[in-house]
This record gives structure tokens, C-alpha cells and sequence, in this order.
């Protein structure tokens, strides 16, 4: 199961990784113990900034809480430990959620411990997992691609301080001054002002990453630096300026500056090398009650920095060892230099507040989560999914010279975030300090909830009927998601949203002027629904404005009549 591949490594004080322990020891200082935690705490956000597209912040919450009990508790583990019993915890993780398969890395900065793969890559076939699986890492390409960027502050390409304007100028957000003025590092840190998900539904709907950025500039801005947002297109549009920056394609720079030079033979930030691997992993939808099923592929070539690196367990070892030895590549070469990689594993952004008083508030750098473990351990890591159909997650402990990592096929239900947490229990404790796979799983079930505003419910029994439906028929003009075209189809309507009109809503009578319909894609549950309401004049037979819920989160979803 396993194949070790031992590598020998320069080594070299680690000033980068030696700060960002001292900074977040110190935090830990100021925090509470969470020693006392109960086992299923509420958690300080459910899940932490879990993105509507299926992409995960990284850590949650709950994987800070330490061991139940009253005791304090004293480090006691090993990465050897990790390797012995990797086999037991992913295997049990396995088979508490259902999730077809998994591949897992275990490393220190001197050697690969452990790679191994479990379960299958695709449950028509049967075929079996290993190491050399190619997984979709969904939002853990955030932290690669947030190591790609370092290597150009490294080189004087960039800083992680200059503003995106300079390199991206077609980047504009609703106020000037903040276009102007944001850098490289407030995009990377989730600190821009753009809310939650902007950008994804347009992704959604078939525009592309060029014609995303520039719709940006419609969404409203929460305070800028003062405040938290989890953006994919935020992410996407650091990566581009610093690709822009180094005169070249974010796809190729993350290729040259990172993937090759590190060996990672199978890495990619093309969707379409993933779909020409042999060797991958098939995306698995979960449908509850344990069961999963291969509903749709996820192409997620417009926000590739953000989520649109495929890799395999073998790859991301040799990641992050480059991490656990300070920017130094497997030959010795440095990749990354210290002052270059210390600002994105530091905090840079408060993501979390605390719910309750024992637990600490998040933090989060450059493309990582960076905090603290219950034992006081500095900790580096980040978690990614698709809701369609995989899972992610990796832990760094640098005082331990110890980091993990594993590739789930399984749409997000905390598998990845077990095994990890599991694993890093076993490095610094000795042990598995509790059901990791039960607290995660029971975090994550809010995850596949239904959205829309008419989910879960029944017609009104008294409901009116619609006017005549050519009432509503005809062009609709929106700034943000662009036309859309609203025609006849036997008793029912038809809406075709997108660039080329490919994203089409059926829309159900329900109650009058409103519709209701299925929103599809990434960021729609299974049993989602929402409601299309039109205004009608009164004394008129034509429909003026047409609202489309489950897009209005942010105040954009209305339509205006175009003809």
C-alpha cells in the first residue's frame, strides 16, 4: 500500500518557517486552551467560509480543538507514529463516510515517509487508488499557487505589496480608489472587500476567467482590509496580475517557476491534463446516507488559480517538503527565498471569529490558513472540494518537521479533513485524540442543504395562475450576468442565461407572476429551488423586470426588459 521514497535534502535554518512559528506561538499564548473542548462543538462558522462553488477556506474549525478532557496535554507523538497506523486511519475514515478512495502523503523535510493509495478512483470501474492518482485539489491550489507567486517575489518579478493595477489594469472594482489601491497580498488574503463567492455563479453559467474579472466591478465592497471575504475570482485575479507580471500564462508560469523545477511530474493547472490522465480519480457527487455517484464532471479552468490545479499524493509530497525546508527544492536549489514564503504563512487576514470562549479565532496568510494547534504546535494547512465530487485537505506542523496530505474522490464530507487531522493528532500527540471523521462529518452536513428560497416547500394550495406567458417573454438586460432570453416552451418557460445562452432554467409556474426553477451546477445542492419573479405593471400584459433569487445574493439578480 505504501511507497516510500526517502530523499536526501539540504537542509538550512529555516528563518521564514522559524518567524511564523514565533508569531503564531505568540498568538497561541493569548488564546485560550481548547483542552476542555467538547467533542461536537459548534464551530465558528459551519463550514469556515465554505464557498458556495464547493471550495473550502481550509482549516475549520474543529480541527483546532484539541483532545477531550480536562488535562493538559504534553506532545507525545511522531511522524513515524503517523506512517505505522496511516493505513488503520484511512481505512476507517473510508468506511464511516462511504467515500470511494483516497490518496495520502506523509513527509518530513528529509524524506518522504509514506504515499499510498486506498479504495478506487471510480466506483463503474473498480479500478484502484495509488499515489500516482491525479486528483482535482479543488482549493488547495490556492497554497500551491500562493508558492508560484513567492517564487516571483523571490525573483523581483513582484511583491506581495504591489498593486494588481499595475500589472492588471483591466481589474476594477466598484470603487476607484480601491482599485487602485489593492495589492497582490489583499487578493491572496481575502481582504479586497468583494463578498463571499463573487464571481462563482458567473463561472457557473459558462463565462470565462477574462470575462469574470471584468464583471467584478458590479459587486458591491464590504470594507476593504477591514474585512473577510472568501473569493475564488479574488484569488484568480492575484494570480493573474503576477502572471501578467512575468509576461506569460498563469498555466504556464505555475508550470516553469513551480511544478517542473519540483519534479511534480503530474501536476497541472489545466483541466485538460487531468482529463488526458489515465491514472485519475473520477469525481463522486454525494447523495447522502453514505452514497456517492459520478453526476458531472468540473471543469475549473476559469478560476485555475484558485482551484484549478490536478496532482497526485507522490507530487504534493515533494510540495510540501519544499514548505517544511524553507523555499529548498529537492536538489538544494532555493525555489522560494525565506522573506519571500514568510508573509504567506503568517497571518495577514482575521477569517474567524470565535464562537465560544475556548476556541480561537481564525487566521488566515497568503493562501493558507495559518493558526495554532490545541498542543500550542504552529500549523499551516488549507482544505479544498467540489461539491460535484472531491475532497482535500493537507496540515503542516513546522516545529514538528512534519506535514500530511490527502486527496479524497468524494464530494465534501470531512473525509479529507479526518484523515489529515487524524494523522496530525498521531505526529504530535501520539494518538487520535477523537472521531474526527463523526465532528467533521456532522460540520459538513449543512454543506449539501438545499439552497433557493423555495427549497424544500410545496406550491401554495390557493396558488394564481400565470398571465399569459408571452407576457413574459422576450430579451432581459443585466449588467453583471449579462442577457438573458425568456421564451415559450409548452406550458412552461424557458430562460438562457450565459454568454452563449448554454445555461437554461426551465421555469414552473408557481404562484402568479413567480416561477420556480432548478438552479444547476456547482453551487446548487441536490434538491435546490428558487424563484423567478416578475413585475407587471399593472394594466399591462408585459413584464418589466424579472428576478432570479438564487443570483440576487448580493443584489444583482434582477433583470430589466431589453425589447
Amino acid at each position: 500500500m505504501s511507497s516510500p521514497r526517502a530523499t536526501t535534502r539540504i537542509r538550512r535554518t529555516r528563518p521564514a518557517l522559524i518567524a511564523a512559528c514565533t508569531a503564531l506561538l505568540a498568538l497561541a499564548t493569548a488564546c485560550t486552551p481548547e483542552d476542555g473542548e467538547s467533542p461536537d462543538p459548534t464551530p465558528s462558522a459551519a463550514p469556515e467560509d465554505a464557498t458556495t462553488d464547493g471550495s473550502i477556506t481550509g482549516d475549520l474549525t474543529l480541527s483546532d480543538l484539541g483532545p477531550d478532557g480536562d488535562t493538559t496535554v504534553f506532545p507525545g507523538g511522531s511522524a513515524q507514529a503517523a506512517v505505522d497506523q496511516v493505513e488503520q486511519v484511512v481505512d476507517q475514515v473510508l468506511a464511516d463516510t462511504g467515500v470511494p478512495g483516497a490518496a495520502v502523503a506523509i513527509v518530513t523535510g528529509d524524506e518522504v515517509l509514506y504515499t499510498g493509495g486506498f479504495g478506487v478512483r471510480d466506483l463503474t470501474t473498480g479500478e484502484p487508488v495509488d499515489a500516482e492518482t491525479v486528483f482535482q485539489i479543488a482549493s488547495v491550489s490556492k497554497s500551491v499557487g500562493a508558492t508560484v507567486v513567492a517564487t516571483q517575489v523571490t525573483d523581483g518579478v513582484v511583491s506581495w505589496d504591489d498593486p494588481s493595477h499595475t500589472y492588471l489594469p483591466e481589474l476594477e472594482l466598484s470603487d476607484a480608489w480601491v482599485s487602485e489601491h489593492v495589492t497582490i497580498g489583499d487578493l491572496y488574503s481575502h481582504r479586497t472587500g468583494l463578498p463571499h463567492a463573487a464571481g462563482d455563479l458567473l463561472e457557473d453559467i459558462g463565462y470565462d476567467r477574462t470575462e469574470i474579472l471584468q464583471r467584478l466591478v458590479y459587486q458591491p465592497l464590504n470594507p476593504f482590509r477591514t474585512s473577510y471575504a472568501y473569493a475564488n475570482y479574488g484569488t484568480t485575479a492575484g494570480g493573474e496580475a503576477v502572471a501578467h507580471a512575468a509576461g506569460t500564462t498563469w498555466e504556464d508560469l505555475s508550470q516553469d517557476a513551480l511544478y517542473d523545477p519540483l519534479g511534480m511530474t503530474s501536476t497541472s493547472s489545466r483541466h485538460v491534463d487531468y482529463e488526458a490522465a489515465a491514472n485519475r480519480a473520477t469525481l463522486h457527487m454525494y447523495l447522502g446516507d453514505g452514497e456517492f455517484e459520478h453526476v458531472a464532471e468540473r471543469d475549473p479552468d476559469p478560476q485555475s488559480p484558485a482551484g484549478g490545479v490536478s496532482s497526485t499524493a507522490s507530487d504534493l509530497a515533494l510540495w510540501l517538503q519544499l514548505l517544511l525546508n524553507d523555499g529548498v527544492g529537492p536538489q538544494g536549489q532555493e525555489l522560494i527565498a525565506p522573506e519571500a514564503l514568510q508573509p504567506a504563512i503568517t497571518p495577514q487576514s482575521f477569517s474567524a471569529p470565535a464562537s465560544v470562549p475556548q476556541a480561537r479565532s481564525g487566521s488566515y496568510g497568503y493562501g493558507f490558513n495559518v493558526g495554532v494547534t490545541a498542543g500550542g504546535q504552529p500549523k499551516l494547512s488549507h482544505s479544498g472540494a467540489f461539491v460535484i465530487g472531491t475532497g482535500t485537505s493537507f496540515v503542516v506542523l513546522p516545529g514538528l518537521d512534519v506535514a500530511v496530505v490527502a486527496l479524497t474522490n468524494g464530494g465534501p464530507v470531512g473525509a479529507a479533513e479526518a484523515i489529515t487531522a487524524s494523522l496530525a493528532d498521531l505526529a504530535e500527540y501520539g494518538e487520535v485524540t477523537r472521531d474526527w471523521a463523526a465532528g467533521y462529518g456532522a460540520l459538513f452536513e449543512p454543506y449539501h442543504a438545499p439552497v433557493g428560497d423555495l427549497a424544500e416547500q410545496d406550491p401554495p394550495a390557493d396558488a394564481a395562475a400565470p398571465q399569459d406567458l408571452a407576457t413574459y417573454t422576450g430579451a432581459w438586460e443585466n449588467d453583471y450576468y449579462g442577457e438573458a432570453v425568456v421564451s415559450v416552451a409548452g406550458e412552461t418557460l424557458v430562460a438562457e442565461l450565459g454568454p452563449d445562452g448554454g445555461y437554461v432554467l426551465e421555469l414552473q409556474p408557481w404562484d402568479g407572476d413567480t416561477f420556480a426553477f432548478v438552479p444547476t451546477g456547482e453551487n446548487a445542492p441536490l434538491g435546490s429551488l428558487s424563484s423567478a419573479t416578475f413585475t407587471v405593471p399593472d394594466g399591462t400584459a408585459r413584464a418589466e423586470t424579472m428576478t432570479l433569487e438564487f443570483f440576487d445574493a448580493t443584489g444583482l439578480g434582477t433583470w430589466t426588459r431589453a425589447n
